[in-house]
């Protein structure tokens, strides 16, 4: 088995499982979400650099989570209403994850792996992100404060 970013699935809000496979040679942004965070206004500038960016080559991956603070403990069902009728999302939300812990998913459990951030092997919040190149290469972490705007600098270097 290769080991690398494509390896993995997850599964949509709507129950349908995606390989990240599908998303070979893009340049990819994994977030884990949480619509009731004083961080989620970040829906709205990451659905920004979603139509910014998708035709060149950007896809954002929104996994939320209910580990910090309970601050996604919706459905599915209101968790995707939530977020287009707040924030308008078009890009990919999955399922509702554990990010940290014994049960945290395999995508996020190979992030951590690959980019450590301050507290080691553990995310620290909400909208925490991790920028995977077109190779499928983890290639930069960022803070959950970090702003959606905050990067687009390293978005557009990746998309050359």
């Amino acid at each position: 088995m290769e080991n690398n970013f494509y390896q993995f699935t997850a599964r949509s809000l709507q129950g349908k499982d995606i390989s990240m496979d599908t998303y070979r040679g893009k340049v990819i942004l994994v977030v884990n979400t949480a619509s009731k965070c004083g961080l989620t206004p970040q829906y709205e500038g990451l659905e920004e650099l979603h139509r910014k960016y998708k035709e060149r080559g950007l896809c954002i991956l929104g996994f939320p989570c209910n580990q910090f603070g309970g601050q996604e403990p919706g459905t599915e069902k209101e968790i995707s209403e939530g977020c287009l009728i707040n924030y308008g999302v078009s890009f990919q939300i999955f399922s509702k994850i554990d990010v940290n812990g014994d049960n945290a998913h395999p995508i996020f459990k190979y992030l951590k792996d690959r980019l450590p951030g301050f507290l080691g092997k553990k995310i620290k919040w909400n909208f925490a992100k991790f920028m995977i190149d077109r190779n499928g290469i983890p290639v930069k972490r960022y803070t959950p404060t970090t702003t959606p705007e905050m990067l687009i600098n390293d978005i557009e270097k990746l998309l050359k």
